[in-house]
């Protein structure tokens, strides 16, 4: 057993294990991480499979400012060290996975993290006794005490549908990725996303027939603007198929996998076409359907609720389980709040969800308040910051809709600004009774967003693409990413202020961008002074 127990044991040494014990080893906070793998990142040891990232890595930005070149950079944790920037690792705009991992080790080797490699956990029971609330068993018996758990671990195991005869089926996470082992066969890969696409694309050259179905449409990322959906880097398959080269995308459910000496037959109903059944045969079938997480290691009294097919824990706007007190997630867990929508579910997002949290532990168990600034009380001092921060910030442009900045506006006319706060606690009481500004006065979130139909619309079709380019009086009709400042009196939702769409994604123009700010927050803050005269 350890002897003292730990104000927080985080259980997962990938990048949001890291960022998390380098934010708490920075205020001197008493963690352990606990990681399986002999190293950090054990994930991207083995996945992807086929070793190219798609997050992507712009290491040329025409830009010296870090915290732009952040928007750029998908892979790189949050540290003040420039030289801890994966853009020094690689000069791949997808690059290796390796490079990855060998990133992350340099990163826990650099701040000296805390972690016990070679470490299972057995067991999570919460125990609430005061002096700690939760139990650690490891699978050599010792035993961990600490007041707070915090979930890093990632999603573990495979997803698998609930498909008749799947078991007999092979699966992503262990199937041969050597071309040569499919040379004239018939392949099914039942999932529409990039592991199944990827997939699909490495095998293009040898199998002779290749399906890829799924009962929902293909999502494509550019359209979409959710980054899990199928990139560009992985849809070469796709013209395979509609130019006419054995090769299709089936729209569809799976109703059976029958394993048979020689092959698979399968039971597949397509869509749209009167769920027509058929039996189609095929030399291999690979499931690439995802990954959930492994709630097994908890004690039953004390298991995380989970939803979306019990695939992730379902989380508090706190990052806290909703039926557990105490028991945190961070990494690509926390996409709970914002699936298949924003980036919470990658390291470009999870990164600021992080430190996010780490600023909530802060708050709630060590009495240090969300940081914040001073603002002159005034319309024009507040679009000024917005402007600066909305031109800049990399935390509100990768957690699109996710993360706001907020500015409290008192009944005494003191101005504050905080950043990056989960919109869903902004008006959280643990945050919103820190000061009282945000229920007791005028509160303004700034987010950035994509429209409400961006989805819905063909992204390079300029008769409904940038229709709001630098046009203020359109601006709420924008598909496109751009701020939008909503403003709030004692927690209601007063009014919304759409800042026009900019090409460069320049939101500083003084009579597009400026000027109509200064006037929405000068009609709308009843507290503020000054003129409207216009901010920049």
């Amino acid at each position: 057993m350890l002897e003292r127990t730990l104000d927080y044991l985080l259980i997962g040494a990938g990048p949001a294990g890291l960022q998390l014990g380098h934010l708490l080893g920075e205020q001197g906070r008493d963690y352990l991480i606990l990681e399986q793998g002999s190293a950090p990142g054990n994930f991207f040891a083995t996945y992807p499979r086929h070793r190219r990232l798609i997050s992507i890595n712009k290491v040329h930005t025409g830009s010296t400012d870090p915290e732009f070149n952040l928007r750029m950079d998908w892979n790189s944790l949050l540290s003040p060290d420039p030289d801890l920037r994966f853009t020094r690792y690689s000069e791949r705009y997808f690059p290796e996975a390796g490079d990855l991992v060998r990133y992350l080790a340099d990163f826990a080797e650099a701040f000296g993290l805390r972690i016990r490699y070679g470490t299972r956990v057995t067991e999570v029971r919460r125990e609430g006794d005061g002096e700690a609330d939760f139990a650690v068993t490891d699978d050599a018996g010792r035993v961990y005490r600490a007041r707070h758990v915090v979930v890093a671990s990632g999603v573990s195991l495979p997803h698998v549908p609930p498909i008749p005869g799947v078991e007999t089926a092979e699966h992503y996470a262990s199937v041969s990725v050597e071309p040569k082992d499919f040379t004239d066969q018939r392949v099914l890969i039942i999932g529409k996303g990039n592991s199944a696409l990827e997939t699909a694309d490495n095998l293009v050259e040898t199998a002779a027939v290749i399906h890829v179905a799924g009962p929902h449409a293909l999502r494509l990322a550019w359209q979409s603007h959710f980054v899990g959906h199928l990139r560009a880097v992985n849809n070469n398959f796709l013209d395979t198929y509609q130019l006419k080269s054995q090769n299709a995308v089936l729209d569809g459910s799976v109703l059976a996998v029958e394993r048979e000496d020689d092959g698979y037959t399968v039971r597949f109903a397509f869509s749209r076409a009167d769920e027509t059944v058929k039996e189609l045969r095929y030399d291999r079938v690979i499931v690439c359907t995802g990954f959930r997480f492994d709630a097994s290691v908890f004690a039953e009294p004390d298991r995380p609720r989970t939803v979306i097919n019990d695939r992730f824990p379902e989380m508090t706007a706190a990052y806290e389980s909703v039926n557990v007190p105490g028991l945190y997630f961070a990494g690509t867990l926390t996409q709970q709040r914002d699936f298949k929508k924003s980036t919470s579910g990658f390291i470009h997002g999870f990164r600021y969800g992080t430190r996010a949290l780490h600023r909530i532990l802060e708050q709630r168990h060590h009495g240090r308040p969300w940081p914040r600034r001073e603002l002159t009380p005034s319309a024009e001092a507040l679009a000024a910051a917005v402007v600066e921060r909305v031109n800049r910030t990399s935390a509100l442009w990768q957690q699109f809709g996710v993360l706001a900045d907020l500015v409290t506006v008192g009944p005494d006319g003191t101005a504050h600004y905080y950043e990056e706060v989960p919109v869903g606690f902004v008006h959280d009481a643990a945050f919103g009774g820190a000061d009282g500004a945000v229920d007791a006065g005028d509160a303004i979130t700034v987010t950035l967003e994509y429209g409400p139909d961006h989805d819905k619309v063909d992204p390079f079709d300029i008769t409904v693409s940038r229709v709001a380019q630098d046009q203020p009086g359109v601006a709420h009709d924008a598909a496109y990413l751009h701020p939008v400042v909503r403003h709030y009196r004692a927690g209601v939702l007063q009014d919304t202020h759409h800042m026009a769409e900019n090409l460069e994604n320049e939101w500083n123009r003084p009579d597009v961008h400026v000027r109509p700010l200064v006037d929405f927050l000068a009609r709308s803050v009843r507290a503020l002074g000054g003129s409207r005269a216009e901010a920049l």
